[in-house]
């Protein structure tokens, strides 16, 4: 495996494994409800013999966020991706979407994170998926697709507006979206690279979502961070994925608490 695949270098180590905060029994439903609904948004269009389990969850969910409403507001946010989002080679509470969820509830923060990645998925894909999945009624959708795009060699153009119609099509649902941005491996020659990583600026420019320029900064290119395949996270590198979204998430969501949040306990400082 080569030592660096990626322009990103360095990134910052765990002084431990992630504290899975305590859960509170009142908040189990919530965990049922979130594992199931993401299983569900993971399979894209129900068929037929599906839509009564469908039904069930969003009932659950009706009933699970009425029965709390006037004792705390739940954010919904759905993670839309691929591989990378999925936890590849992990289990799914591995995985950055899952740790997020618990980081936020380290900090008191009622969120529900939903994991709607799919190995080997694309932009295209992600369209496909995108109506079934906002029927989950989220407050915000992070869309972090387009790197399967690049590897598969597909038009740039393409690419950049199926991401331009994925967040104009949130946008319109009334949710809050933002994009987080990939680069491609260096044995892809600079030009090609280049043109690809231009294209989430782009995105942004036209349809005014926040960026977050790069999903695996502080991960890509330390194979200490990777499996061996020296481009999904193992689970140190998604524990810092995590943490490096959650604190972008904050900044959208909770502005106010998040300038006071400096670090998090569970993870070290990127560096």
């Amino acid at each position: 495996m080569p030592p660096s695949i990626w322009t990103a270098r360095g990134g910052g180590r765990m002084r431990g494994q992630v504290e899975q905060p305590p859960q509170p029994e009142t908040l189990q439903e919530d965990e049922e409800l979130r594992a199931g609904m993401s299983r569900l948004l993971r399979k894209g269009f129900p068929t037929a013999g599906r839509w009564l389990a469908v039904a069930a969850v969003l009932l659950s969910s009706l009933v699970v966020l009425g029965a709390r409403a006037d004792a705390v507001e739940t954010k919904t946010i759905i993670c839309l991706g691929d591989s990378l989002t999925a936890g590849y080679g992990l289990t799914e509470d591995q995985a950055y979407p899952a740790l997020i969820e618990g980081l936020a509830a380290h900090d008191h923060l009622s969120w529900r994170v939903i994991n709607a990645g799919v190995s080997g998925d694309t932009t295209t894909g992600g369209l496909h998926r995108l109506a079934w999945i906002l029927r989950a009624k989220p407050d915000l959708v992070l869309i972090a697709l387009g790197g399967n795009d690049g590897l598969r060699g597909l038009p740039l153009d393409m690419t950049r507006d199926n991401l331009v119609r994925l967040v104009e099509q949130v946008q319109a649902s009334g949710a809050r979206v933002c994009v987080a941005g990939m680069l491609l491996p260096r044995n892809f020659g600079e030009d090609y690279r280049s043109q690809f990583a231009g294209i989430f600026p782009a995105v942004v420019k036209a349809t005014h979502c926040p960026l977050m320029p790069f999903l695996l900064a502080g991960v890509g290119g330390n194979p200490s961070l990777n499996q061996a395949d020296g481009i999904h996270p193992n689970v140190v590198g998604q524990q810092i994925v995590a943490r490096n979204v959650y604190r972008f998430l904050l900044s959208q969501l909770e502005p106010a608490f998040a300038t006071s949040v400096a670090s998090t306990p569970a993870y070290a400082p990127a560096r």
